[in-house]
């Protein structure tokens, strides 16, 4: 059970950056959110019929993270090289594009499946495995699938807003999705001692965006109950902006001779020569962090 959690746990972190960015978006957008709304109380009441139970459960998270998880993470975030978090971060993303891919189909997203497919194959080669994001070089941009998205497209209404212990914000549709991609995600059968590395740094990641809401929000309740359901609503209208490109847009005339710094796709080893100076930065990159890194640990000891 506390695997199955911690899995859970793992998948709503992957996309703690995309929440938190939407939750700032939100605030812009709704500055006077805080104005009467015609029947506000009945909407909020259909939305979030268990705000009490919610709102202990959100307090208990919050002390969870804080008394818990916030301490072992501003360990990491201090000690661990960045290249080593961004090494941790690809790779887990990597793997995660097989539940993208998967449901890309069930959609019935064939381009962008393709497209997909052929992100996890350059990551996974080229880019070691995935510790290396190479494939966006080549204008493949990481998509954001979830079951949770499928069963919106098949027309499952995404139900009250739900607050789970350790896991987070979900909607009632988001249950079965969460389980779902869990059971069909890679990363769910690898060790626990590799997957709660992944959630150390995904915390780690995310420690900017948690303390913007702590300092900011008048309810950090309310902000993050609004601002996750405005997000999955967008993600469910495919309504991503510039995140999800076609092969052709991706490769007709005026990409291919626009002054961007990718060379023209015409020409296969350009691009190929392109991915393969980009690792021999990464790896330049890492010799650096691994120095810094270090120097860190030498003045601890002192």
């Amino acid at each position: 059970m506390t695997a199955y959690l911690l899995n859970l746990f793992a998948l709503w972190l992957g996309k703690k950056r995309v929440f938190y960015f939407l939750s700032l978006v939100f605030v812009v957008i709704s500055g006077c959110a805080s104005q009467p709304v015609l029947d506000h109380n009945s909407m909020v009441k259909k939305t979030d019929p268990y705000e009490n139970i919610n709102r202990k459960v959100f307090v208990f998270n919050d002390y969870l993270d804080e008394y818990l998880a916030e301490p072992i993470s501003n360990a990491y975030q201090y000690v661990a090289p960045q290249f080593v978090k961004n090494s941790i971060f690809n790779f887990y993303t990597n793997l995660r594009n097989f539940n993208v891919i998967f449901n890309d189909v069930l959609q019935a997203k064939f381009k962008q499946s393709a497209k997909d497919s052929g992100r996890l194959v350059v990551n996974t080669s080229l880019g070691l495995l995935g510790i290396f994001d190479v494939a966006k070089d080549l204008g493949l941009e990481q998509n954001d699938e979830d079951f949770d998205q499928t069963l919106a497209v098949w027309g499952v209404p995404e139900g009250p807003y739900l607050v789970l212990p350790i896991v987070g914000p979900l909607t009632l549709r988001g249950v079965p999705g969460a389980m779902f991609d869990t059971a069909t995600n890679p990363t769910s059968y690898i060790g626990a001692p590799i997957q709660l590395l992944s959630i150390l740094n995904a915390r780690a990641n995310a420690e900017g965006a948690l303390k913007f809401i702590d300092e900011a929000a008048l309810d950090p309740y309310l902000f993050t109950r609004e601002s996750f359901l405005q997000w999955r609503r967008n993600l469910s209208s495919d309504g991503k902006g510039n995140q999800s490109l076609d092969f052709d847009e991706e490769l007709d005339e005026s990409a291919l001779n626009s002054t961007s710094t990718l060379p023209k796709l015409r020409n296969s080893f350009k691009a190929s020569s392109l991915v393969f100076d980009k690792t021999i930065y990464h790896f330049e990159k890492a010799v650096e962090d691994y120095r810094q890194a270090e120097s860190k640990l030498n003045r601890f000891k002192k």
